[in-house]
C-alpha cells in the first residue's frame, strides 16, 4: 500500500505555531500587473553557451507576472512549431529563430522589440 503524504502547501507558508502574540500572517501573493505590449521593451538574443553548441533564441526583459510570460512563451512555441521553455524570467526557443520571433512579437503589439545581439 502506498503511503499518503499530507499536503501542507495551503498552510501559512510553513508556519505551524508562533509564540509571538502580535504575529500576523502576511500574504505573499502580490499581484504584479503586466504593462501593455506597446510599453514592453523586449530584447532577442542568440545564445550557444552551456547548450552543447546548439543555438537557442532567448527573449529577455519581459516585465509583468509569470503567468503572462508563460502564456507568451506558449504562443511563440506554437507559432514557430518548435520547442522551448520559460526559465528565470526568460523565454528560450530552440534554434536561431530571431527574425521569426521579431515578426511575431511585432504582430502581437510589442513595438519596442529589437534583436539585441549575437
Amino acid at each position: 500500500m502506498a503511503k499518503h503524504k499530507k499536503d501542507y502547501s495551503n498552510t501559512a507558508g510553513g508556519y505551524v505555531y508562533s509564540t509571538n502574540p502580535d504575529f500576523k500572517l502576511e500574504n505573499e501573493t502580490e499581484q504584479v500587473l503586466t504593462p501593455p505590449a506597446k510599453e514592453q521593451r523586449l530584447r532577442i538574443w542568440l545564445e550557444t553557451k552551456n547548450r552543447g553548441g546548439k543555438a537557442a533564441t532567448v527573449i529577455k526583459d519581459f516585465s509583468g507576472n509569470e503567468a503572462d510570460l508563460k502564456d507568451l512563451g506558449k504562443k511563440l512555441q506554437k507559432f514557430l512549431g518548435t520547442g522551448g521553455a520559460v526559465k528565470d524570467r526568460e523565454i528560450i526557443i530552440q534554434g536561431d529563430q530571431r527574425e521569426k520571433v521579431l515578426t511575431f512579437l511585432t504582430k502581437e503589439g510589442f513595438s519596442g522589440t529589437k534583436i539585441a545581439g549575437k
